[in-house]
């Protein structure tokens, strides 16, 4: 009498064939081509955060980290309560970008700091205005205004303006440099 024993399939051909990976025995051949639809690369690329990127030498300065903010008159605005000559950074994003400008300087070193700048729009609020950040938005006829991020009645006219340059629906974001001055930034929807 013979002893037939069956032969066990392997239990990742049984779980594939059971998941419907069953090919028959044969393979298809290995897709090596990058996998982003007919239209090329998905998603939308992340902007640029800065205009200006710059290596200085030879600052020495008591922070690690110091932000301020270039108008267009040569003035320096500090971030905080630095004190130093921040003139030297601000000469070097200037060869490279015009003021008005938001830089953040990190020291690197023995006297060495990397500053990255962008291009900022500044405008006068003619009144005063309470807080330090506002944001408009504008969607549909809807009009949302937050004041540090709390709601807040009324209008500011100018900010208005300024969105409705850029279409029906946009969010105007607003961040107080100095007294009456702002940094406003416009953004459609």
């Amino acid at each position: 009498m013979a002893f037939w024993r069956r032969q066990r399939e392997p239990l990742h051909e049984q779980l594939a064939r059971e998941g419907g990976l069953d090919f028959g025995g044969e393979r298809p051949p290995h897709d090596t081509r990058p996998r982003w639809g007919a239209a090329g690369i998905h998603g939308i690329h992340r902007f640029r955060e800065w205009d200006a990127l710059v290596r200085v030498e030879g600052v020495e300065l008591e922070a690690d980290e110091v932000s301020f903010v270039a108008l267009g008159d040569g003035t320096l605005v500090v971030d905080g309560d630095e004190e130093g000559d921040l003139a030297r950074l601000a000469e070097a994003v200037e060869e490279e970008l015009k003021p008005p400008y938001r830089a953040q300087a990190v020291h690197n070193g023995e006297g060495v700091w990397a500053v990255a700048a962008e291009a900022i729009e500044l405008v006068e609020l003619g009144r005063e205005v309470e807080g330090e950040q506002i944001e408009l938005t504008v969607s549909g006829g809807e009009r949302l205004l937050l004041v540090d991020g709390a709601p807040a009645f009324g209008s500011l006219r100018e900010l208005e303006e300024l969105g409705a340059a850029r279409g029906d629906d946009y969010v105007v974001r607003a961040v107080r440099v100095d007294g009456d001055l702002w940094d406003v930034r416009v953004l459609p929807l």
